[in-house]
């Protein structure tokens, strides 16, 4: 069976462009029958590899490296490893985002708290006659 890039498109949800795009970094290979691209299962399951590994914050280099593992034919349990240290990485470099984002909301949270119905003054009140300072001049 072969699918043309309207057809993946449609399927994944995705613009042909992002298609070519994976196609010009040589992580899918259609082939081609004048202008027209076809895709073959192969091609298929490599983007839904793409899309899955992009969707947890895999880098193209990564993904390369995974689908590379599927070409050489190397055992199973090789690619899954490889496929899991990925993964551990991504995990804790977002666990650590989430952190970052949780001492955000707790800052933001107390600001409001602590100024919700109060008016918010400089520690310069600015006085008649005199110009605002902006800090550009």
């Amino acid at each position: 069976m072969t699918y043309t890039i309207t057809d993946l498109a449609n399927e994944f949800g995705i613009t042909h462009r992002t298609l070519r795009f994976y196609e010009e970094k040589g992580l899918i290979e259609p082939e081609r029958k004048g202008q027209t691209r076809l895709y073959s299962k192969r091609d298929r399951a490599r983007l839904q590899l793409i899309l899955r590994g992009r969707e947890v914050g895999l880098t193209l280099y990564e993904i390369r490296q995974i689908l590379d593992l599927y070409r050489t034919g190397k055992d199973i349990e090789e690619q899954n490893r490889l496929a899991v240290s990925f993964f551990k990485k991504r995990l804790a470099a977002a666990k650590e985002q989430r952190a970052q984002v949780d001492h955000q909301i707790e800052r933001l949270e107390d600001a409001c708290r602590r100024f919700d119905g109060h008016a918010i003054f400089a520690s310069h009140p600015h006085r008649e006659g005199q110009a605002l300072r902006t800090g550009t001049h």
